[in-house]
C-alpha cells in the first residue's frame, strides 16, 4: 500500500494535486497537510511512503520542515514543490537529502513519472546529486568562471544579472552554464545548484 502526503499552504494547490496524486499508478492513499508543522506532526504519525512539500510556506517552510524531518528520518522520500524562481530552496533542501522537485506546472505524466522514480529509489535529481563531498566519489573539476557562474545561480541570479557581474555577454554566461551542466551531470538550473551544495562548491 503506497502512501503519499501532499504539503501545501495554498488549498486550491493542494487539492489540485491531491487529486493528481490520487490517480498515479501504485498510489492507494493520498493525505494532506497545510503548513510543514502538521506535515512534520503527520510523518510521525502516518510514516507516508512519500511526501510532496512545497518550498515556501508560512511558519518554518518547506525547506526548514525537510531539514527537520531528514534529519531525524534519513529514509523518508521527500519531493519538494517548486516555481521556477525557487531556485536555492529547491538545492537547499536536496542538500539535505531531499530526492528532487517537481515544478508546480508539472504535467500529470511528469507527476507520476516523478514519483515512480523516487519511490522505486532513483532520484528525480540525478545520481550525481546524490554524491557527497566528503570523498566518496570524484569531484567534478569546475572552471573558476565556471564555478563562479554557478555560485552566481544558487544566490538567484539571471543569466542577464550574472553576465553582468562578471563582465561577460550573456551567451557566454550560457556556454558557461552548459558546461558545467554537462560536468555536473544536471538537466537544469535548480538541479545544478542542488548538486553543488551537495558537493560543497557553493554554500
Amino acid at each position: 500500500m503506497t502512501t503519499v502526503c501532499v504539503c501545501d499552504d495554498s488549498p486550491l494547490a493542494r487539492e489540485s494535486l491531491r487529486r493528481v496524486v490520487a490517480t498515479a499508478p501504485g498510489v492507494d492513499r493520498v493525505t494532506t497537510a497545510a503548513s510543514g508543522e502538521e506535515a512534520l506532526a503527520r510523518y510521525s504519525v502516518e510514516r507516508p511512503d512519500l511526501l510532496l512539500v512545497d518550498v515556501r510556506m508560512p511558519g518554518i517552510g518547506g525547506v526548514e520542515a525537510a531539514r527537520r524531518l531528514l534529519a531525524v528520518h534519513p529514509e523518508a522520500r521527500v519531493v519538494m514543490l517548486t516555481m521556477a524562481e525557487d531556485t536555492d530552496g529547491v538545492a537547499r533542501a536536496v542538500a539535505h537529502g531531499a530526492r528532487g522537485y517537481l515544478r508546480k506546472d508539472a504535467s500529470r505524466e511528469e507527476v507520476c513519472a516523478t514519483m515512480a522514480q523516487v519511490l522505486a529509489g532513483r532520484s528525480r535529481s540525478g545520481p550525481a546529486a546524490r554524491r557527497r563531498s566528503d570523498g566518496s566519489g570524484d569531484v567534478p573539476a569546475l572552471s573558476e568562471r565556471e564555478l563562479q557562474v554557478l555560485t552566481a545561480m544558487a544566490r538567484g541570479r539571471s543569466n542577464a544579472e550574472i553576465g553582468r557581474e562578471l563582465y561577460l555577454s550573456e551567451d557566454t554566461v550560457k556556454t558557461h552554464a552548459r558546461r558545467l551542466f554537462r560536468k555536473l551531470g544536471a538537466s537544469d538550473r535548480a538541479h545544478a545548484v542542488a548538486v553543488g551544495f551537495r558537493w560543497g562548491m557553493v554554500r
